[in-house]
C-alpha cells in the first residue's frame, strides 16, 4: 500500500458515493488509475464493504447500551458459541473479545429499555455460559467516527 492508496481509503472513507471521476480527481490521479487501485483494494480486503451510516435517533432505535460479558467457561469453543449467539441478533452491532476484565464488550442499539430487557433475556439470562453482564447506557453520544487514521 502506498501514499495513493492511502489517499483514496481517506477519501472514501469520507464519501464513498464519489463517482469514480471524482475519486480520481481529489486524489489526483487518472480515472482508470483510481478504478484499478479501488479493485485491488477491495480484492485484498482492505475495504471490507460500503454501507451508508443511518442515523438511529431519525429511524428508530435510540438507546445504545455498552455491554460487558463475562463467561463462566472460557474454552476457545464456548468463546465461539457465544460469538455466534450474538452474531446472529441484528442488534448487536459490535462485540469485540477483550482482556483483561470481562469477556466480552458488545456495542447493542434497540428502540428501548424493554427492548434491551428483551435481548438480555435471550441473550445473557438464558444462556448458561453466561457469568456477569454489566450494561452501560449511552447518554449522549459525544463522537462517533468510522474513519481509521490512515
Amino acid at each position: 500500500m502506498d501514499e495513493i492508496d492511502r489517499r483514496i481509503l481517506n477519501a472514501l472513507q469520507v464519501d464513498a458515493s464519489q463517482t469514480n471521476a471524482e475519486l480520481a480527481a481529489a486524489v489526483h490521479v487518472s480515472p482508470p488509475t483510481c478504478l484499478r487501485r479501488v479493485k485491488q483494494l477491495r480484492e485484498s480486503g482492505v475495504i471490507q464493504r460500503q454501507v451508508a451510516i443511518v442515523a438511529p435517533e431519525k429511524v428508530g432505535p435510540s438507546l445504545t447500551a455498552l455491554v460487558e460479558i463475562s463467561l463462566d467457561i472460557q474454552a476457545a469453543e464456548r468463546m465461539t458459541e457465544f460469538e455466534a449467539l450474538v452474531a446472529a441478533e441484528a442488534a448487536v452491532l459490535q462485540c469485540y473479545r477483550v482482556a483483561p476484565g470481562p469477556d466480552f464488550v458488545l456495542v447493542v442499539q434497540v428502540a428501548d429499555m424493554p427492548a434491551y430487557n428483551a435481548l438480555a433475556h435471550r441473550l445473557f439470562a438464558s444462556h448458561a455460559n453466561v457469568r456477569n453482564v454489566k450494561a452501560y447506557f449511552s447518554t449522549f453520544r459525544s463522537k462517533f467516527e468510522t474513519r481509521i487514521a490512515l
